[in-house]
């Protein structure tokens, strides 16, 4: 009896700190995350600092070009890290080149946090590029006061909570048209060349693209559920379908012609 009279205590203890642990965590999973804006502008207006100091806007960032944004803050000693790394990495392999067919922009949302420890991490990370050179322009590193900094996550639809002198937040890549609109977003701390140059080559609709680019964009599509492109078997197999008939009527024809000049 008198050991059930110390245990029950404990039990409701242990209870009610799982009750209140999952509540947190509950409630941090409601304020933290993506609500995703598809096809909404961003502010093109925003002005931001860039990694030299000098004040820029997203309309100059994007400069017509299909273009990432990547938020974070400089001193997270969580995923941004690992996040800048995977994108420095999927960048290094993938066959389009920053600043010539898209720019990269990484936007830190914590508004104390300075354009000199943008150009820490932008050198860091440049030199981390193994084979090929990168243009400096390519991917811009900047910072910038809370008003412009919520402006922009607004817009993307990130959300974001600060616990004591950190953040809690989501690792998401977005991708922009060339006029500024959400097009895509690719979620996690690495991404597939594959999947990263499809969503560019999306976000560059309206742009001309290569043949094979647009051949490929045919066979593949985008799922939301992985939240990654995969084979349209439905897509491939109608256009094998046409593809045949259409070499099947062509054979037709041409033996039909031949048998008439006989």
């Amino acid at each position: 009896m008198n050991t059930l009279k110390i245990f029950i205590p404990i039990l409701f203890f242990l209870i009610s700190v799982n009750t209140d642990n999952a509540f947190s965590q509950t409630t941090a999973e409601k304020e933290v995350g993506v609500d995703e804006h598809l096809g909404l502008q961003v502010p093109l207006d925003a002005k931001l600092i860039d990694e030299t100091g000098k004040t820029v806007t997203l309309r100059e960032l994007i400069n017509n070009k299909p273009a990432v944004i990547n938020l974070v803050y400089y001193r997270c000693p969580g995923i941004c890290s690992p996040l800048m790394t995977g994108l420095a990495d999927v960048m290094d392999k993938v066959d389009l080149i920053s600043g010539q067919d898209y720019t990269v922009i990484t936007v830190s949302f914590d508004p104390t946090e300075d354009y000199i420890m943008a150009a820490e991490k932008k050198k860091n990370y440049l030199s981390t590029f193994k084979n090929k050179i990168i243009n400096e322009n390519g991917w811009r590193f900047l910072t910038a006061d809370s008003n412009t900094i919520k402006s922009i996550t607004n817009a993307v639809g990130f959300r974001y909570i600060k616990v004591d002198n950190d953040y809690i937040h989501s690792g998401v890549i977005t991708m922009l048209s060339p006029e500024g609109k959400i097009m895509r977003y690719l979620y996690g701390l690495d991404f597939l060349p594959f999947d990263f140059k499809m969503a560019l080559v999306e976000a560059s609709e309206g742009k001309t693209g290569s043949t094979i680019a647009k051949i490929v964009k045919l066979c593949y599509s985008y799922d939301p559920e992985g939240k990654k492109y995969a084979l349209n078997l439905t897509r491939v197999i109608g256009a094998a379908m046409i593809t045949g008939i259409a070499i099947f009527a062509i054979a037709l024809f041409v033996t039909k012609k031949r048998k008439t000049k006989v």
